[in-house]
């Protein structure tokens, strides 16, 4: 009977504790959810992107593609035009070659267009152009001892006549005018000495600040100049467009998809221009134009200009540009024209 009544007991006692942890359970699931009453950690603000400027145009980008830069010959004749691809160019060098015509050196690296053209030969002072990017130079045609320069200045030469890829004819022109080419099929052969990007050639104005034109220089809408007696381009500044349009003598420059040709910047160098031995086809003596040295220049930016002077110590070295007092010459962050202007016949205009 004691046994009897002390397991009863036992068991009143284990119902009660049972029934007490089971209260003291349900009052803490009843509670505040652990997870609202704990602070949460404020979220993390994340770094801002460093931004990196293309080295031919100053435009900030997060991450420039590692390619080298490709300059191209590409022609200005009346048959030629509207050429295609070159609004895609960061720098356009505009020469005078034999007869007065013009030809450009078009330097492609922060785009590249899907295709480029007309595309000619190469002139004594390509080499001294496309020198200080130790890049690819693509062209078809051109003496020996022209095609012998470009590559002892460091670049690697892409000719359709010694059978590079990527060149190919349009049916739908007259030749010789109608050499195009797939510019990314040039970046493919780069070898292994050409894939670094090019170094900086001019110097532009940091973000939010003004380049050196609109700063220090004077109002100008128009720039006009002669080359030569065809060649007569000249550049008209256009708000809207932010930034100067190109024609040819009176004729709106357009590409072959009918945009108007257009740069950030113009800079016109007052040139000395030399005849060679060499002769065209036609008997005419091919000129070259002297890169190496100095001489005046004008810089156009932000529908300002100012006068400035420009040097270039070796073919391989870039063009330095200094504004009034010693300064370097800033320009506005985008793509460039290069005016090459012969001394004593060529002449600038502003308007």
């Amino acid at each position: 009977m004691p046994s009897r009544m002390f397991t009863r007991r036992r068991l009143a006692r284990t119902a009660g504790m049972l029934t007490l942890i089971g209260a003291l359970v349900l009052t803490a699931g009843c509670g505040p959810d652990e997870s609202e009453t704990a602070s949460s950690p404020a979220p993390e603000t994340p770094p801002a992107p460093v931004l990196v400027p293309w080295p031919l145009t100053g435009i900030e980008l997060e991450a420039p593609p590692q390619r080298p830069a490709l300059a191209v010959k590409i022609e200005n004749s009346v048959a030629a035009r509207p050429q295609t691809g070159l609004n895609s160019a960061d720098v356009v060098w505009e020469e005078v070659v034999e007869g007065g015509i013009t030809r450009f050196v078009a330097v492609f690296h922060s785009n590249v267009p899907p295709e480029i053209g007309p595309i000619r030969s190469v002139r004594p002072m390509d080499a001294a152009i496309a020198g200080p990017l130790h890049g690819l130079f693509a062209f078809s045609g051109g003496g020996p001892d022209f095609v012998r320069a470009i590559s002892d200045a460091g670049m690697q030469v892409l000719s359709q006549d010694a059978g590079a890829d990527g060149f190919f004819r349009l049916a739908t022109r007259s030749a010789p005018h109608n050499v195009y080419a797939d510019p990314a099929t040039f970046l493919a052969q780069a070898d292994a000495g050409h894939l670094a990007p090019p170094a900086p050639e001019f110097q532009f104005a940091p973000a939010g600040q003004p380049p050196t034109a609109v700063a220090m220089g004077a109002p100008a809408a128009l720039v006009q100049l002669k080359l030569s007696g065809s060649g007569r381009p000249s550049w008209t500044w256009s708000a809207p467009d932010s930034g100067w349009l190109r024609a040819e003598g009176d004729t709106p420059a357009t590409g072959a998809d009918g945009a108007r040709l257009r740069a950030a910047n113009v800079v016109v160098l007052r040139v000395q221009v030399v005849n060679t031995a060499f002769r065209d086809p036609a008997g005419n003596p091919v000129p070259e134009t002297v890169m190496v040295g100095g001489g005046e220049a004008l810089v156009a930016s932000g529908g300002s200009t100012i006068a400035a002077t420009w040097s270039k110590a070796s073919e391989t070295a870039p063009v330095v540009l200094t504004g009034p007092g010693g300064a370097p010459v800033q320009l506005a962050p985008g793509n460039t024209w290069v005016e090459l202007v012969p001394d004593g016949s060529g002449s600038v205009t502003l308007g």
